[in-house]
């Protein structure tokens, strides 16, 4: 391959500037305020502090750290591309929501043939950033901006159609996301990275290794994750004890799987030692877990054990699966998001099925019917008028009993994962075009070759040669 064919002075901004254009007319065409946003709507009767900006601001905040800094430093692991995972996450993130807004807009948020905006539309976008982000954890300084830019503009359609059917034809249960998230992007990254297979990554790359520095930074993303989490498992469940179950089950999960890292890492260590890079993504496995039942009444034990169920099943992936699925099966996960996001995506499902069979009006009271509202009777149905005189506002259900809203959800799980694996071998053939300036193998987990780098970016290289031969010279 060509030296030149990596240049993006006259590439990236092509793109960038004809994405940019596309998206300010589409928005000038179809999106608008919506009621909360636009003052024409506003008037003496109207209370400020009861607009809807005060209830959702908080949690999009939360899930800002989430995608920008969270993600961001977690990227930014690999000794000599601090940068890339840094700013391709922001540059990635940037690019996604703003294409969010339009294509999850059109489906849940149109109506009189525009897309309404408020506080709300941002949130949702960000759920579908984290999703790119999640995939592209998989390809992590094996791709160039180019190809992410690509990866977000395919895959946040495909997500949000999936997101759609999934929601109104199959109506599921999944407040944490752990399908149409965490499922989803996951299966989708694999997809990309089994097209965009390196056969020579396998036997090792000098540079995709770690340095003291470059961990601390991804640790302190894993905080970022660790401490906002909470946030993004409860931000779209009912208000009250459904949120603040899930707050509750999400701090559980995170803290059960934390302890169960640290006592897994020194465990499986020949010298007894705890292994940071294990520390930076395993403490996590509990916030995924808990997340398809994260607002049900699963009980604070159950959460505890999702979370070292979760961490248990994530370390022994880190370990022993992803060298097995890059020698075997042509899948180089870099991130291991397979382990994070889709092995304990599949425990939460798993749980959250059987939260769902246990599911009963003694355990919840008359509440069941609007946590699991495609169980409330039927418009008609004598039993919906004696719900609705204990719960204002209870909407008719479809009246399905719990048997076969766990049926729904197992075929959800399984469509989810079939759409987002063809998605993503399709998007990966798209992101092997020689335009889309993809790197050497050499040139792999190097900012070198995208970004004008200091003098010292390597400096820690440069010690540890300079350590070594001093030391075989004394």
């Amino acid at each position: 391959m060509r030296a030149e064919s990596t240049n993006l002075r006259i590439r990236l901004p092509v793109f960038v500037f004809v994405a940019q254009v596309t998206i300010v007319a589409l928005y000038a065409a179809f999106v608008t305020y919506d009621d909360q946003a636009d003052a024409r709507f506003q008037n003496n009767r109207t209370n400020p502090m009861e607009n809807s900006v005060y209830k959702d601001y908080p949690i999009f905040t939360d899930i800002q750290v989430i995608i920008f800094l969270g993600f961001g430093c977690l990227f930014a692991f690999f000794r000599l591309y601090g940068f890339g995972g840094m700013v391709f996450n922001l540059l990635t993130a940037a690019f996604s929501i703003q294409w969010a807004i339009l294509v999850q807009g059109y489906f849940q948020f149109s109506h009189d043939g525009k897309i309404h905006l408020g506080v709300i539309n941002l949130i949702y976008a960000e759920f579908a950033c984290a999703v790119v982000l999640i995939s592209f954890g998989a390809v992590l300084g094996k791709t160039s901006p180019l190809q992410l830019l690509v990866m977000a503009l395919l895959e946040v359609p495909v997500f949000a159609v999936t997101e759609w059917a999934v929601l109104k034809y199959l109506k599921i249960n999944d407040a944490g996301g752990s399908i149409l998230i965490h499922l989803f992007a996951c299966y989708f990254g694999l997809g990309v990275t089994f097209v965009l297979y390196r056969p020579h990554l396998n036997e090792g790359h000098a540079k995709a290794n770690t340095s003291y520095q470059s961990d601390i930074l991804s640790l302190i993303g894993t905080l970022f994750l660790w401490v906002f989490w909470p946030s993004f498992n409860s931000s779209l469940t009912l208000k009250g004890d459904d949120q603040h179950r899930a707050i509750l089950h999400t701090f559980i999960g995170l803290s059960a799987s934390t302890l169960t890292a640290f006592a897994l890492s020194a465990m499986l260590n020949k010298n007894g030692k705890i292994t940071i890079s294990e520390i930076q993504n395993v403490t996590l496995a509990g916030g995924v877990t808990v997340g398809a039942s994260v607002d049900m009444m699963i009980t604070p034990a159950a959460a505890y054990a999702l979370g070292m169920m979760g961490c248990t099943v994530c370390m022994l992936g880190y370990k022993y699966l992803s060298p097995f699925l890059a020698q075997r099966f042509r899948i180089q996960d870099q991130c291991g998001i397979h382990n994070l996001h889709g092995l304990t995506g599949l425990i939460s499902c798993a749980a959250g099925i059987c939260a769902i069979l246990m599911a009963d009006e003694e355990m919840y009271g008359p509440s069941l019917y609007e946590i699991f509202s495609h169980r409330a009777p039927v418009e008609g149905d004598p039993k919906l008028h004696e719900l609705q005189i204990l719960i204002p506002g209870l909407q008719p259900g479809l009246g399905r009993t719990a048997r076969e809203q766990a049926l729904f959800q197992v075929a959800a799980v399984f469509s989810t994962i079939g759409v987002s694996t063809l998605g993503g071998i399709l998007t990966g053939f798209v992101l092997k075009l020689p335009y889309l300036a993809p790197p050497s193998d050499v040139f792999c987990f190097d900012d070198q070759l995208f970004f004008e780098v200091p003098p010292d970016y390597d400096s820690p290289l440069k010690l540890n040669n300079l350590v070594t031969t001093d030391d075989s010279a004394a």
